[in-house]
């Protein structure tokens, strides 16, 4: 699999992830009439179904990161070179930044926008790194015991992260970014990104120092593409 195919799969693949969180977000507000409980259940479920698609149809072709941690962490493991990271991470933005504009497209809102939803507690970014430390152990580990697991403990914990933190689990600064540019049921505003950036960060490299020590070591390399 050559390079331009692999960045060109993760930049569909977080339109994609965009489209859904964003769409199923805009949806779920409409249909539950004021209810942010059951708006919330249908953002999640989509979320989690949608990732789970995704991970198995792109996951052969570039690793189906959609998320600079992912790659970060990937770089830091030996398993992709740093030039092919930095693609990786821009096509993951640009494809974030896509996915949300067709989102609005879809639902005749204006394509650009800034989100108002301002979420500015420390206790929503100790969201974010319990998050993002999460989703790096379960792939981690999987990666080392059970590769062909990842797609449905990875789209399993992001269902369940929705509820359990109190930032609803972004856990991806891409997502994070582009979410922003949405003032809808899954906008965040920008003057609080760098709090949730902060802590996928924090969360990520965290796990990735456990799991090399719980490990004794790095978890398998794979190929990457040429």
């Amino acid at each position: 699999m050559t390079l331009g195919r692999a960045a060109a799969a993760e930049a569909i693949g977080t339109a994609l992830l965009l489209a859904i969180v964003v769409g199923s977000g805009i949806m779920g507000e409409r249909l539950s009439q004021g209810n942010a409980a059951v708006a919330l259940l249908a953002n999640s479920i989509a979320t989690g179904a949608g990732l789970y698609a995704l991970i198995v149809i792109f996951g052969p072709v570039s690793g189906a990161h959609f998320n600079p941690v992912v790659s970060a962490v990937s770089i830091w493991g030996g398993r992709l070179s740093a030039q092919h990271g930095v693609l990786y991470v821009l096509a993951q933005i640009c494809g974030a930044y896509v996915g949300v504009a067709i989102a609005h497209a879809m639902f005749a809102l204006p394509i650009i926008q800034i989100s108002a939803h301002i979420r500015p507690t420390l206790g929503e970014g100790l969201g974010e790194v319990v998050a993002t430390f999460g989703l790096v152990l379960i792939i981690l580990l999987a990666l080392k015991y059970r590769a062909e697991s990842i797609p449905v403990a990875v789209a399993a914990f992001i269902t369940s992260a929705y509820w359990f933190t109190s930032s609803t689990s972004f856990a991806n600064p891409a997502v994070t970014f582009a979410r922003a540019m949405t003032d809808t049921f899954s906008g965040i505003s920008p003057s609080s990104v760098p709090l949730f950036v902060g802590g996928q960060i924090i969360g990520g490299a965290g796990a990735t120092m456990f799991a090399r020590w719980l490990l004794g070591g790095s978890p398998r390399k794979v190929t990457e593409p040429n």
